[in-house]
């Protein structure tokens, strides 16, 4: 160590330089590093969703959780698995260990569904595997309403999807509140019967009728030419105009026996901002991405793409985390100035203004070096590591101040700056390293704080590791070097002389200033000990009896100011979408009242992730700037009292977390081998948790409350005009969400789009019965 210091010290400018470099890097990656309110971390879920339209929660458990749960327990490193069964799907829940490599993971669930899904019922979807993490949370959603058709909102907000997801760093665009393009075949009953067609003759036909085929190439000799045969639809009057039947020289055309037309599937939802029907563009950025570049580069898509919209389409931009994140850094950013200045004072008037510069030049040198290393590292400037860098401030200069103090002593005895600076960084350079190394000892454990909030706090130890380690190579490399070209000694060291001689003449008791006044006050405490003890000990023992007398308690994560409000509805029973979202309009027309709120943002029928399977809808509340309104807890306590007392409703309000989501505090599980006895055992615990005070946002996830229609079919019968369970099944789906027979590709989409066979809307009925087939229907009401 002692080589390189002197080595140091004699290539100054070799020295100088690379501090010259280190300063304009740490700005450039200070400029240049993603920036976001807070860490970026993985969180350890993963879900596997499986879509199969109309299938009910029984079957859905049989037919796809018990595959999947097969082979997903093979998976390495999981933690816990959760399966729920759903109408229309299920949902696997993965839970790993924090800290988990989430790319291994990823790959070898996806293994493991690629083996169930040959158990899996052909009419299934694929199955979709998705990570959890923060980045995927919008920050920024885009709304458009107007008075115009849906089809021409929808065309618009499509367009301006397409825009964004084209920039690099946006992950997804997602559109809340819209509905999927299909071809609707209206069947005519009587025709059908009439003319004696099946649906499976209609299915089977249009299949076959939908197909390009590539016929190969034709070699004549004289030439090579390729044969096609082209069938595929490109519109609805070519769906139309298939011939489905023949006899003799007479065609039945589909058009003959029902109509087509350019349609939207069915609403599961709806989506409103500020009471007016809307279509909301949700962006979520990639991970490690810059959240202010990627919401501004996505507010210049919208402006540039405004231009081309009918000036009946209103837009508007809601959950601006870019605003946020901007106000976060900035504050933190005045805390770490105020903290330099602050220090920079202390140190100025201790030592002087020559030495106290050369002792501040360690403060910008070791932040911006650690920064540096920061962004080489790929960690994003987040409040947790701007919090870091404050904390580090009053630690950096420890050693600084140490070099600089012997340097200024040795010349005011008459040494060369040089001879000084070389001295003090050899003499003090154990010390320093020794000092340093213990405060890195006390950090380093978080680095291996377990579980997702040691993910979210890790960030802070090594931010002050790195400073730390920064600020140990200025205080002994760059320091004694620029204070060997421009070193001096100080005034304020002169006192320190007189009181260094007079400790070496050992009368300690002549001491001047602050030294002489704690040397006669530690003189009187040493003769003292053991009532020096007691004081000690009775202070301790106060300390905790005051706090838990007068402190307010304790939480993991304080109790913060937030931005943004969310109220989840909560409903049992068969409710149709739009029973739903008059439930939804209802509470939400009893917040518009409130003046507080700067957006308020309602999707019907569809939940957030991870919440209830009985939330029926929620409400994305922005608050206005914390200076123009109340507190929130008053603004929430005032929704609370606008909704309560909605009959068969339960309002669930949460406001916005500012740390490491954990859900709710309190979560208790229940298994049994005979599911019989979950049910009476829960609502056992729940009775039991409504009588104890201060529980709010009591949820659980038993199954629905509910009716369920069961077709039972006499084989028997059915055998004998020649129908089969497949067939019957078929002309059920006519009734509900329509049979799909096939897709095609139109030119204006880039999605396929579904051709769907349905009944009219007056046989839309579960009394279904026809001279073909007779079914005897029962209800089964599932509690």
């Amino acid at each position: 160590m002692v080589g390189f210091i002197n080595s140091a010290i004699k290539k100054t400018r070799s020295v100088l330089s690379i501090l010259i470099l280190i300063l304009i890097a740490g700005m450039s990656s200070y400029m240049n590093i993603s920036k976001e309110s807070t860490p970026d971390i993985n969180i350890p879920y993963i879900f596997v969703n499986v879509t199969h339209r109309g299938i009910s929660p029984e079957d859905s458990e049989r037919l796809l959780i018990k595959p999947l749960e097969k082979e997903l327990r093979t998976v390495e490193g999981i933690k816990e698995m959760r399966a729920t069964a759903y109408e229309g799907g299920a949902r696997v829940v993965l839970e790993f260990k924090a800290g988990f490599d989430a790319d291994k993971a990823l790959l070898d669930i996806r293994e493991e569904v690629d083996k169930a899904k040959a158990e899996l019922p052909q009419e299934s979807d694929e199955p979709t595997v998705d990570e959890m993490n923060f980045s995927l949370f919008p920050i920024i959603v885009i709304s458009l309403t107007g008075d115009v058709p849906e089809r021409s909102l929808l065309k618009i907000a499509r367009n301006l999807q397409d825009e964004i997801e084209s920039i690099p760093s946006v992950l997804e665009a997602d559109i809340a509140g819209d509905r999927d393009e299909q071809i609707d075949i209206i069947i005519d009953p009587a025709m059908v019967e009439s003319y004696g067609i099946s649906t499976a003759e209609l299915n089977g036909f249009l299949a076959r009728s939908n197909k390009l085929v590539a016929a190969g190439s034709l070699d004549t000799g004289m030439g090579r030419f390729s044969i096609k045969v082209p069938g595929l639809l490109e519109d609805v009057k070519d769906i139309m105009e298939l011939p489905i039947k023949t006899d003799g020289d007479a065609v039945i055309t589909l058009q003959d026996i029902a109509k087509g037309r350019n349609t939207f599937e069915d609403a599961t939802g709806y989506a409103r901002v500020n009471g007016k029907k809307a279509l909301a563009i949700e962006v979520s950025k990639r991970t490690g991405e810059n959240a202010i570049e990627t919401i501004d580069k996505v507010k210049e898509v919208v402006l540039r793409e405004s231009q081309y919209w009918p000036e009946s389409v209103e837009w508007s931009l809601m959950q601006d985390s870019s605003d946020d994140i901007k106000d976060m850094i900035m504050d933190l950013q005045n805390n770490v100035i105020t903290a330099i200045l602050l220090v920079m004072i202390i140190v100025i008037l201790a030592l002087g203004v020559r030495t106290g510069i050369l002792v501040g030049i360690s403060i910008p040198g070791s932040f911006l070096l650690g920064i540096l290393c920061l962004h080489m590292l790929g960690i994003t400037l987040n409040n947790v590591v701007l919090f870091a860098l404050i904390l580090a401030v009053g630690m950096l200069v420890d050693g600084a101040i140490v070099v600089v103090e012997y340097a200024d002593r040795k010349m005011t005895e008459g040494m060369g700056r040089v001879e000084a600076y070389t001295l003090a960084a050899k003499r003090m350079a154990y010390p320093v390293i020794a000092s340093t190394a213990t405060t890195l000892a006390a950090f380093l454990p978080i680095v291996f704080w377990p579980g997702i909030v040691g993910e979210f706090m890790k960030y802070m130890p090594i931010t002050l590791l790195l400073t730390l380690t920064a600020s140990l190579l200025m205080a002994l490399v760059f320091v004694p070097t620029l204070g060997s070209l421009i070193g001096k000694p100080s005034e304020a060291s002169i006192e320190a002389i007189e009181n260094v001689k007079q400790s070496e003449s050992g009368d300690l008791s002549k001491l001047q200033g602050f030294n002489g006044w704690y040397t006669r006050f530690l003189f009187k405490v040493l003769k003292v000990p053991g009532k020096v003890l007691i004081l000690s000990f009775v202070m301790l023992i106060m300390s905790q009896v005051l706090y838990g007398t007068f402190g307010k308690g304790i939480e993991f994560f304080p109790d913060v100011e937030p931005d943004k409000v969310i109220v989840k509805l909560h409903a049992r029973g068969n409710l149709s979408v739009d029973e739903k979202d008059g439930l939804l309009r209802e509470i939400e027309n009893k917040i518009n009242g409130i003046d507080d709120l700067e957006t308020v943002y309602a999707r019907s029928g569809d939940a957030p992730a991870n919440s209830a399977e009985d939330v029926v809808g929620y409400i994305n509340i922005e608050l206005k700037d914390w200076q123009e309104r109340r507190k929130a807890k008053d603004i929430i306590e005032d929704i609370r009292q606008r909704t309560k007392g909605l009959a068969g409703v339960n309002i669930e309000i949460e406001k916005e977390e500012k740390g490491p989501s954990q859900g709710k505090p309190i979560v208790i599980e229940l298994s049994s081998r005979n599911n019989d006895l979950l049910s009476p055992a829960v609502e056992h615990i729940l009775k039991g948790m409504s009588e104890i005070e201060g529980l709010t946002n009591i949820e659980d996830s038993r199954p629905l409350p509910g009716i369920q229609w069961e077709l039972d079919v006499d084989r028997a019968q059915a055998a004998k005009f020649g129908i089969d369970i497949s067939s019957i099944g078929d002309m059920v789906q006519l009734i509900t969400n329509g049979l799909k027979f096939s897709e095609y590709r139109p030119d204006d989409s880039d999605d396929e789009v579904d051709i769907v066979a349905r009944y009219p809307e007056t046989y839309r009925s579960i009394n279904l019965c026809n001279r073909s087939i007779c079914l005897g229907i029962s209800s089964n009401n599932i509690n």
